[in-house]
């Protein structure tokens, strides 16, 4: 018989074992009507599908779910929003799940509907902010003549908005989150430390299509002015993860129907990372979230019944 050190060792390496983080990738597939798809990984840079639709999109005037943004809470739990249609709408989908399986009736909120001229929401992003204990989700829409025209027809002349929640049933008012100038979509918050934030942005103008860089003090800025581009033409959909000292920022090569990464410890200056990342084909504009074994067990075990 075991002797009841034996026990308790084995229990703390189960513990550790299951502690140990592993990641998730949220993905959608073209046409975008089928639902949430998902990726694993123990590392951040070797990813697998679990082959299965984890949440049918049941929202929306088109109904469909593209670039679905989740963050994992303090109340255990994960958030998911996703873009529920190309143009008409005038909010996003969500949805909860403690287990990424089993979901909350979706709800649409209806961020833009005091702008009755909007064309759409795209892209909203979540990021919790732990300094204020608070959701904060960034889209970007398009107001026909609400910006100067620029070089972008009004139809196409995107700025980003902004709404917070405590527990998403109430939201503040929708504010303007950043105008860079430019029609700017897909902005995705980056805490690095108190006072020290980072948003990683698409220029969607189209002499550029490519990603760029700000900074700010705060996760609702203001920020600085936009970067240099660190991407190619037709780029989209970043997503940052947290790797040693270093950040990878995966995103959307969409012209070449392929997904990249570069990776960067200052936001500054940008390497191509180890050329052993896999990511499968078909694979869409998501996010990382952080989980653990035991979540990936029981994505495993649900996918292959």
């Amino acid at each position: 018989m075991m002797s009841r050190i034996s026990i308790l060792i084995v229990f703390i390496l189960f513990l550790s074992a299951c502690s140990q983080s592993w990641y998730v990738f949220t993905s959608f597939r073209e046409p975008a009507n089928e639902g949430l798809r998902l990726l694993y990984s123990r590392d951040a840079r070797h990813w697998e599908k679990l082959d299965t639709i984890f949440l049918a999109p049941a929202v929306g005037k088109q109904k469909v779910m593209r670039d679905p943004s989740i963050v994992k809470g303090p109340d255990d739990s994960f958030h998911l929003v996703w873009t529920s249609s190309w143009q008409g709408d005038k909010g996003f989908g969500y949805a909860a799940s403690k287990d990424l399986i089993h979901w909350t009736p979706q709800q649409f909120i209806p961020v833009m509907e005091h702008e009755p001229t909007t064309v759409n929401v795209w892209a909203p992003e979540l990021f919790y902010d732990q300094d204020s204990s608070r959701y904060i989700i960034v889209w970007a829409s398009c107001i026909p003549g609400r910006f100067d025209k620029g070089i972008e027809a009004d139809s196409n002349n995107h700025r980003l908005y902004y709404t917070t929640t405590k527990d998403f049933n109430q939201f503040t008012p929708t504010q303007l989150f950043m105008d860079p100038g430019f029609s700017v979509i897909d902005a995705v918050i980056v805490r690095r430390a108190k006072n020290d934030f980072v948003l990683v942005l698409k220029d969607n103008t189209r002499p550029e299509r490519n990603l760029k860089i700000a900074f700010g003090k705060s996760a609702i800025g203001p920020w600085s002015a936009a970067s240099a581009k660190f991407s190619d033409k037709f780029t989209e959909g970043p997503t940052v993860v947290k790797d040693g000292e270093d950040w990878l920022i995966y995103f959307d090569a969409y012209q070449d129907k392929s997904y990249q990464a570069v990776s960067t410890q200052d936001f500054k200056s940008f390497t191509a990372p180890d050329p052993s990342i896999s990511i499968p084909e078909g694979h869409k504009h998501g996010t990382i979230v952080q989980t653990n074994r035991k979540t990936i067990r029981r994505l495993l075990k649900y996918t292959s019944q």
